[in-house]
């Protein structure tokens, strides 16, 4: 395989992700490994391998009776993850602010940039290089906090709320239910940052989080009423 190319299971695990996350398999429906080795046109090794992964980051999970299937949504574990990332990336936005230096700084303002750049597309941007400048964005903020384990455990934590938030938001975008200014939310939080006022940035990064999960549960909420009036009727 030349360098740099993706492997079979890389491969694998990028098409499976993007579509879980693009709401294209239901929460709790089976993985079949011959359906899926249809649907990606790849063997059963790195397809395994790709679930396996996934069931890692919690977005599939593995039992030995019912194989490989859809995590569900779960509301308390949805403000578990938010609570989690919350304390580990509070902490991580202090260590920044108190060490970072120029080139951080650089590296908060490029990818705020870059992200704001996608919000006056017409038409809308794709949804993946939207998330993966959101993404960058909220690493930037907390990549000068010295630490490869806050960094790691913000990592898997961001692929655990994205289970959630994108879907679910996607959903609200359409129905009309998420009116907010989430760039402003992400400027206050990065002024804060940059003039580096620790208590401010944190409560706004918070305050970002909490409004989020609000967001989704009201969109939960409805989708759950939406089905119980369809079984009455």
């Amino acid at each position: 395989m030349p360098k740099g190319e993706p492997s079979l299971a890389d491969r694998a695990y990028r098409m499976l992700r993007r579509d879980l996350l693009a709401g294209e398999f239901a929460p709790g429906q089976p993985l079949r490994l011959g359906a899926l080795k249809t649907r990606y046109n790849l063997s059963f090794s790195p397809i395994r391998e790709a679930l396996t992964r996934l069931s890692a980051d919690r977005l599939v999970i593995l039992s030995s009776l019912r194989g490989f299937r859809v995590a569900e949504i779960s509301k308390p574990e949805m403000w578990d993850i938010i609570s989690t990332r919350v304390l580990v990336e509070a902490e991580a936005l202090r260590r920044s602010i108190a060490q970072g230096d120029e080139t951080w700084e650089a590296g908060i303002v490029g990818a705020f940039h870059a992200l704001t750049r996608l919000s006056d597309h017409a038409p809308p941007a794709d949804p993946e290089l939207v998330e993966q400048r959101h993404k960058a964005f909220h690493t930037a903020l907390i990549a000068a906090c010295g630490s490869p384990s806050l960094l790691d455990i913000a990592e898997r934590y961001y692929i655990q709320s994205e289970w959630y938030r994108r879907p679910t938001l996607i959903a609200g975008a359409v129905t009309g239910t998420t009116a907010r200014d989430v760039m402003a939310e992400h400027r206050e939080i990065m002024e804060h940052a940059l003039d580096r006022n620790a208590d401010p940035a944190v409560e706004a990064l918070t305050r970002h989080y909490r409004l989020t999960g609000k967001s989704i549960e009201a969109i939960l909420t409805a989708r759950d009423s939406a089905q119980n009036d369809a079984r009455v009727g």
